[in-house]
């Protein structure tokens, strides 16, 4: 028999908790029983606290709509009680998120995180599921240093690095990546907004997205990183360097990538990498594991953010136009959805990687 989970959302009516409840309203394994907003929201019915703001395209879960929502902060016990882990994608400031994070693990339930605050606690994995699964060992230093059973949190990268890092990645294992020049374009709902909460976006690039350059130089080291003392140690090669621009898109990140190599390899060989990758998900057959991870086109004006942002449910990455540079080795382009596999897609993977690996169980199984 399938285990079934019982999960809450914490952060709920934002973009990303609604991507959540989209994912999970129909999940195999995975029962919503819980939602969570700030106080402003709660003790209202879903729908209520929504006031008008689901922005997903598909129309809003009928079962959702009268749930009651808690507050996030002084109901932590009450939701812990209630399932067996959550989600989290709250809007508050990083030390708060911390805490709050915190409380919930040392509440004995286990903490999925969409947030950056806990992404360089030493001992919190930072897991894109195909790439670095291994580090979810580290969970059990953790769960030593909060003093807990089964409370511990994990968190995803941030949502424009995973249309990147998962191409080199693999690529360094052979040939050794050893300088990593990439420019991000970023869709609006990456900043939780829409182009009707956004007009000033439309016909517009800014090129700024506040700390978003620093993530996208330091996240990859932590993923690259190594497991040492109960701590995760980020590795110190390859070198990163990005620019982050917001473009007027509705979803979908695109990155135009440049990499050195310590052996350079030829273009078929890539190619050859990449089609021929897989990961712990794919292996697991995990529900949200996509089949072909990584996908390379090989006409010239593909990947395209319109047509193949979807691909496997928005799990995939799509990458093209490999060639030769002349300052570096080589360059290529990267697509992924920014909210489904950058976000609350990534999460959801997360969480089925570490309940089929048993570091969460149903508690009432």
């Amino acid at each position: 028999m399938e285990k079934k989970y019982k999960v809450g959302i914490i952060g709920a009516t934002g973009m990303v908790g609604q991507r959540f409840i989209t994912l999970l309203s129909d999940h195999p394994w995975f029962n919503i029983t819980a939602l969570a907003a700030s106080s402003r929201s709660a003790g209202k019915t879903y729908e209520e606290a929504l006031g008008g703001r689901w922005v997903m395209s598909s129309p809003l879960p009928e079962k959702i709509k009268s749930m009651a929502v808690f507050d996030a902060v002084s109901d932590i016990n009450k939701i812990a009680e209630s399932v067996d882990f959550v989600f989290c994608a709250v809007d508050m400031k990083k030390d708060e998120i911390k805490a709050l994070e915190e409380a919930y693990a040392k509440a004995e339930c286990p903490v999925i995180s969409n947030n950056s605050a806990n992404r360089f606690t030493p001992d919190v994995p930072m897991i894109i599921p195909e790439l670095n699964n291994d580090h979810i060992k580290v969970i059990d230093a953790q769960k030593k240093r909060l003093g807990t059973k089964r409370g511990f949190i994990a968190v995803k990268s941030n949502c424009s690095l995973q249309s990147y890092v998962p191409a080199l990645y693999p690529l360094d294992n052979a040939f050794g990546v050893k300088d990593v020049l990439v420019c991000t374009y970023q869709a609006i709902s990456g900043a939780g907004k829409t182009f009707e909460r956004w007009p000033e976006m439309t016909d517009n690039v800014i090129p700024y997205i506040g700390g978003e350059e620093e993530k996208s130089e330091k996240e990859p080291l932590k993923i690259w990183g190594r497991l040492e003392n109960g701590e995760i140690v980020s590795a110190s090669d390859p070198k990163f360097t990005a620019q982050c621009l917001r473009v007027p898109v509705t979803d979908g990140h695109m990155a135009a990538v440049f990499v050195r190599f310590n052996k350079k390899p030829s273009k078929d060989e890539i190619i050859d990498i990449w089609n021929n990758f897989s990961g712990r998900p794919q292996e697991l057959n995990l529900p949200h594991a996509p089949k072909h991870f990584l996908n390379y086109f090989t006409e010239d004006n593909m990947p395209q953010t319109k047509l193949n942002r979807d691909l496997e449910g928005g799990m995939a990455v799509s990458i093209g136009r490999l060639r030769e540079d002349s300052q570096y080795d080589y360059k290529f382009v990267c697509l992924s959805h920014n909210t489904l596999r950058g976000a609350a897609g990534g999460g959801v993977l997360l969480a089925e990687l570490l309940c089929a690996e048993g570091y969460i169980e149903p508690k009432n199984q």
